[in-house]
């Protein structure tokens, strides 16, 4: 106990602002790693790399084995330069990401949308999506949020126009010069039209029993990871609504959960800041409805 206690009150003394302000940056190196690899592929790749070396060390330690821990010496060093290699897509769509981040959002900027502004454009977009989806019409609309979307936009068709039903119906009809590419939103102004979006590459889209997987259901889910912002996605073949936010795509997708999803998105990100996380509040509102359709 008192060696215990000596070895405490040494490292207490040897312990000065600048530990704090080095332990801090280490604990902000690891968060935003790991906030860029949240919701990805690459965070089970990672799980089990830190399982590896955990039981590697486990093991190396409780028994004496020269060879093996010769072996594990040499080979973790190759690892640790073989993991930027890995992860490259993630940490690429992540920098990307911290890039495209607006200063408004980082100083806590609030948008000018009242919460009717935002119930009406949220009745609009709906409304048109339904519409569309009657028709079978293929669609594409990007809700922007924090990440500033500026490079996509330029791609398109600069439009600046109020939102409204039947403009929306209009960029999405069928042989039009804007039909296929995305409609872009930010506040309440359909900022342009027919822009182009990054395709993603997640091997999950190949595997969809329901081959709903598309060139705008992959930019859906690319401009999803590549940002913040929620892409609502019509399809042709279908007439189903899907939604692709943090790089998933929810596929048939109500208007109601919709418009309770997009609530809770301009909620938390536009008018007031939430603590609970915008991805659990989908699930949350997701698990509901199924359990209210259930009965």
């Amino acid at each position: 106990m008192a060696n215990f206690f000596s070895d405490f009150m040494f490292l207490l003394q040897r312990f000065t602002w600048l530990t704090v302000l080095d332990i801090v940056l280490v604990t902000a190196v690891f968060y935003i790693i790991l906030r860029v690899l949240r919701g990805t592929q690459a965070v089970a790749l990672l799980r089990g790399i830190f399982f590896l070396i955990i039981v590697f060390g486990l093991f190396t330690t409780i028994f004496n084995l020269p060879a093996f821990s010769w072996l594990i010496g040499i080979s973790l060093p190759a690892l640790l330069f073989a993991i930027p290699v890995i992860f490259a897509p993630e940490l690429r769509r992540g920098l990307e990401r911290i890039g495209r981040v607006r200063i408004g959002s980082i100083f806590l900027f609030r948008s000018r949308l009242s919460v009717e502004m935002v119930e009406k454009l949220i009745d609009t977009v709906l409304n048109a999506c339904e519409r569309l989806a009657d028709h079978r019409y293929g669609a594409l609309i990007v809700l922007q949020q924090n990440d500033d979307l500026r490079e996509f936009i330029r791609s398109g068709v600069m439009m600046d126009a109020a939102c409204s039903t039947e403009l929306l119906l209009q960029v999405f009809y069928p042989n039009t010069p804007l039909h296929d590419g995305a409609l872009v939103i930010v506040d309440d102004q359909l900022k342009a039209a027919g822009c182009v979006m990054p395709l993603s590459d997640d091997p999950g889209l190949n595997r969809s029993p329901e081959r709903e997987s598309g060139l705008r259901h992959r930019a859906a889910v690319g401009i999803s990871e590549a940002s913040d912002a929620i892409a609502l996605v019509v399809s042709e073949e279908t007439g189903s609504i899907s939604m692709a936010h943090h790089g998933r795509l929810n596929r048939r997708v109500s208007s109601e959960k919709l418009k309770n999803i997009l609530l809770s998105f301009y909620t938390q990100s536009v008018l007031i800041p939430s603590p609970m996380n915008f991805s659990t509040r989908i699930k949350k509102i997701l698990k509901r409805d199924q359990h209210m359709e259930g009965k």
